[in-house]
């Protein structure tokens, strides 16, 4: 019997350290596949640069795929009605792909998946691609996993794969444009994609821009050329977190230059959490809907059982940057303009949205994650309660903007840059009085976290979401005290 791989590309958009591609190759046929889901489409995260910047990673991918003989087919639909048309148009026997820690979306598609391949008699074999481990039964021992799993030699790319009958790599069919998917382009310029270009990027890092890495990261004057910039390739995995780990490593090791060794070396710790947060996702979905402690149901507006609705003005103010913030309406500006912001910056946004303006994680997460173009689903919405404060277990983290704006921008130069009209007539004052939102917010939250019933759920959240020391950047002990000022740094 003739084996046909079918190789599923999702966000593994490369060749390299890629174990479905890898494997192909002990079956007889093998074809590449991308499909452009509807869902995918339609989600409230999408956004125009998600798309332009997947489409522009399929160029590359095609072109990679093309030098050892497999077809890519990108194919608008379904995924398993694409799926079934072609095990039944060209006997497709098995299904490769790496496991995906998505959205709700791309969860229940692979649920589907799952039964379709079962019911037709595919095989379909899924490998992890990152630290994340797929029915996680305990937390304890998930740091030496993931360094094993970082330090494993990388998996080979095969050299030549034979294609299926009747598919050649030249006569492979165009891509399709914003345009022809019904997207409407909103103009925003993107980095060069593809493998190709991650590693270029990384080689930059690592050899040269991680000079000072440690300090500048905390500032969005000097974080773009100083921060590794490698979130929207490790996001699309145009490269792979191993790849990225071991590049890292060597570059400490031999590197004679000791300033950019400790600054790579503070990179490299931060490698882990990506995974870290990655896991919490992966273990409990639903902390993309609603609260990881449920005990702070009902905290803000927004969230599905407060009595008041969202406050929709504050929320357009705050997406728009104009909220009367100079600090805050910066970032968010450069964000939506850029797709970019660095790590502090992030946390800032989230947390003034969530203490300032007391609106509910769920509608702000949307709105960055459509400007992210690193959306990363795991990373995102952990951090997203993270920093609102819902977690139960996490210290609350309340940035103070004209604290930010004085230690990060003390000469005015990036509110001047992206808010021009500041201090004129023509810029609204502050949307809210923050001595007074911020006082009462505090004492709802430390009143919460005093009640018996919070401190038990806190500590089985802990047992199933927390870090453990063994492995990870030291973590702070757990304190309900109010901290502004920054998590644990830039995690791209």
């Amino acid at each position: 019997m003739t084996t046909k791989a079918l190789i599923w590309f999702k966000r593994d958009l490369r060749v390299s350290d890629h174990a479905p591609l890898a494997h192909a190759a002990t079956c007889d046929e093998a074809l590449g596949i991308f499909i452009i889901e509807p869902q995918w489409l339609a989600s409230p995260e999408c956004d125009p640069r998600h798309v332009a910047f997947t489409l522009a990673c399929l160029d590359a991918l095609r072109n990679d795929l093309a030098s050892i003989g497999v077809p890519l087919l990108i194919a608008v639909g379904d995924a398993v009605e694409v799926l079934e048309g072609l095990r039944s148009g060209h006997g497709v026997t098995h299904l490769l792909s790496h496991e995906e820690t998505g959205t709700g979306w791309s969860y229940a598609r692979d649920r589907a998946v799952r039964r379709w391949a079962q019911q037709v008699h595919v095989a379909w074999q899924e490998w992890s691609q990152t630290g994340v481990v797929r029915r996680l039964q305990d937390r304890r021992g998930w740091a030496g996993r993931w360094q094993r799993f970082m330090d494993k030699a990388m998996v080979d790319k095969p050299n030549q794969l034979r294609a299926f009958a009747g598919w050649s790599v030249r006569e492979q069919a165009q891509i399709p444009d914003l345009q022809m998917l019904g997207v409407q382009p909103n103009g925003i310029a993107l980095p060069e994609a593809g493998e190709a270009a991650a590693r270029e990027v990384l080689r930059g890092f690592l050899t040269g821009r991680a000079l000072g890495y440690r300090k500048a990261m905390s500032s969005p004057l000097s974080a773009p050329e100083h921060c590794s910039r490698l979130s929207p390739y490790l996001a699309f995995g145009c490269i792979s977190m191993r790849q990225v780990h071991q590049a890292t490593e060597a570059a400490i090791r031999d590197t004679a230059l000791r300033e950019l060794a400790y600054d790579v070396r503070g990179f490299s710790s931060r490698l882990r959490w990506h995974c870290h947060f990655m896991q919490k996702l992966e273990d409990e979905p639903q902390i993309e809907f609603r609260n990881v402690a449920r005990s702070h149901d009902g905290l803000r507006a927004g969230d599905g059982t407060h009595p008041d609705a969202l406050d929709q003005e504050r929320l357009a103010a705050w997406k728009e940057g104009r909220t009367g913030f100079p600090m805050v309406d910066a970032c968010m500006r450069q964000l939506c303009a850029t797709g970019w912001l660095n790590f502090r910056m992030r946390a800032m946004l989230v947390s003034f949205a969530s203490y300032h303006l007391g609106l509910h994680w769920r509608e702000p997460g949307l709105h960055l994650a459509r400007q992210f173009l690193d959306f990363e689903p795991g990373i995102h919405w952990s951090q997203m309660q993270m920093q609102s404060g819902t977690t139960g277990i996490n210290t609350l983290r309340i940035y103070s903007p004209s604290r930010q704006q004085k230690e990060h921008d003390p000469t005015g130069e990036y509110v001047r840059r992206w808010v021009p009209e500041s201090g004129t007539a023509a810029y609204p004052q502050p949307i809210v009085d923050e001595a007074q939102v911020l006082g009462a917010i505090k004492a709802k939250l430390y009143g919460l976290r005093k009640q018996e019933p919070v401190r038990a759920e806190a500590s089985a959240i802990q047992l199933k979401h927390g870090s453990r020391r063994s492995g990870l950047p030291p973590a702070k002990k757990r304190s309900s005290k109010t901290v502004v000022s920054s998590p644990q740094g830039e995690l791209f």
